[in-house]
């Protein structure tokens, strides 16, 4: 079946509708839910129902948009307090020990097949990245607590390893094509995509809030579709300019995440909903394309790369970057075991599939393998692998992700009205800019008789009432103090 205009929306929608139901159940068994999105496209493939789909370029473009939606709700999430302590580990693991981990599974490669050492070198580059998707959907949908700041670091790293990956795929393809070209040359391009990147992701971040937060657009809908055109420009200028622009949409969304915004929970929301309409298009398009007859005859070397890479060249990269930070074995053990590929390899590989290289379909069905395997061995195990090492925190230790706090309505358990003095400092100012308790909330502002439903974008102004709900009396001070208001004294207190 071919698939043409008139039938692509309602076969999309049906592999669409079956990926979710999929999905729903798949953990009953044990098998994360990016597994069956990429079954359910490989049984609908030419080996399949017949459904023929041969377009690296279509499933690149579908990667390269999926893969901005899926970074930028990564980094939305990313609460900096987390990671700051793990800052160091994070980058580290995510440039050198992902060096480390392409380098020594190419040589791997290259000395049990015919391929050369740049085509080594280049799947070993393709696939060297952990998988943001796969990690922040596994240990998410898993609940997965751990101890000393684990999934900050995994989540960190999984989040800013795919520019890396990039890089070394785009130069270990350029070495392939033409293998005369100067390792200065590579340096150059490595040092200039993670400066641009980095300076131009922090910036537009910057940008985007003020552009967020004064753009009066009058819609609370609209709001979410602004982020996702700054999103795209932020992507698009970096990659124009020769920057890396998955690292600089990373980065604008971990800046963005960690600043108040107007309607920021509706944003998040948002973003989180479409990261996994991407998640659940990229792996269907992607098992689109690949043909599982293709893959039997290359078993035996993708068996051989894959159970390398998890057992020898992850561990080697993760051992040797992490020698500088004192850190418990069992903990490096873990961060070696969440060595995660999923669906961004198998986009890195269709460049080599556009570039026209030889053995292009080869890497493209090893990569395909190596991220499956992947995911159905260490995705599954997680958990238990956690229990093992002693690295799992109780269920009530727990902490919460930004999309946790607004789906569960904490109760409040404090209330106060507070009236706001002519002259006073804050009148005339955004509730966005008052610097707000998280845990508490202004749930109605009485002007002039009238009752409002304030937003983010409401000004105060000289006589307001304001009806605040907080979790606690100590949340309730806190607002006080806040607002700069004396907090009058409760009846305990007067006894």
């Amino acid at each position: 079946m071919n698939l043409t205009i008139e039938n692509i929306l309602f076969i999309g929608s049906i592999l669409l509708f079956l990926s979710i139901l999929a999905g729903k159940t798949s953990y009953k068994f044990g098998v994360p839910t990016l597994v069956l999105f990429l079954l359910i496209g490989m049984i609908a493939g030419s080996d399949g129902l017949g459904i023929q789909f041969n377009n690296p370029e279509i499933a690149q473009f579908i990667g390269i948009v999926s893969l901005n939606f899926i970074l930028f709700s990564g980094g939305l999430d990313t609460n900096w307090k987390s990671i700051k302590p793990v800052l160091g580990q994070g980058i580290a693991l995510s440039t050198i020990g992902e060096f480390l981990t392409a380098a020594s599974l190419g040589v791997f490669v290259w000395a049990i097949s015919d391929f050369s050492i740049y085509e080594g070198l280049l799947l070993g580059a393709i696939v060297s990245s952990t998988d943001a998707a796969a990690v922040f959907s596994i240990l998410r949908s898993k609940s997965l607590a751990l101890k000393y700041r684990l999934r900050s670091t995994l989540e960190l790293e999984s989040g800013s390893n795919d520019p890396m990956a990039y890089v070394m795929t785009i130069a270990f393809l350029g070495l392939v094509i033409n293998p005369n070209m100067g390792f200065l040359s590579l340096i150059v391009l490595f040092f200039q995509q993670m400066i641009l990147g980095a300076v131009l992701g922090l910036g537009f971040g910057w940008l985007s809030k003020i552009a967020v937060n004064k753009i009066n657009l009058g819609f609370e809908g609209l709001y979410p579709v602004l982020v996702i055109s700054l999103m795209f420009i932020t992507f698009s200028f970096t990659d124009l300019v020769g920057g890396n622009g998955f690292l600089a949409v990373y980065l604008c969304a971990v800046y963005l995440g960690n600043q108040e915004l107007i309607h920021k929970k509706t944003i998040l929301r948002m973003f989180d909903g479409i990261a996994w309409l991407m998640q659940i298009v990229l792996f269907l398009t992607l098992g689109l394309l690949v043909n599982p007859t293709d893959i039997i005859p290359l078993l035996s070397l993708g068996l051989a790369a894959s159970a390398f890479l998890i057992f020898v060249s992850r561990p080697f990269g993760v051992f040797m970057t992490l020698l500088p930070f004192k850190m418990k074995i069992r903990r490096k053990w873990y961060i070696s075991w969440v060595g995660l590929r999923g669906a961004v390899p198998i986009v890195f590989a269709t460049y080599p599939l556009i570039a026209g290289i030889e053995k292009a379909h080869t890497i493209f069905n090893i990569v395909f393998f190596i991220s499956l395997t992947s995911v159905l061995v260490q995705g599954t195990t997680l958990s238990v692998v956690a229990r093992w090492l002693k690295v799992a925190l109780p269920e009530k230790l727990k902490p919460k992700n930004p999309i946790d706090y607004i789906n569960s309505e904490s109760p409040k358990t404090a209330m106060a009205e507070i009236d706001i003095p002519e002259n006073h400092l804050i009148v005339g100012k955004k509730i966005l800019d008052l610097g707000f308790p998280k845990n508490a909330i202004i749930a109605m502002l009485r002007r002039k008789g009238e009752f409002i439903t304030p937003s983010g974008n409401t000004e105060i102004l000289a006589n307001d009432q304001l009806l605040v709900l907080a979790e606690n009396e100590l949340s309730l001070s806190n607002v006080y103090k806040t607002l700069g208001i004396l907090q009058p004294e409760t009846e305990d207190e007067e006894q």
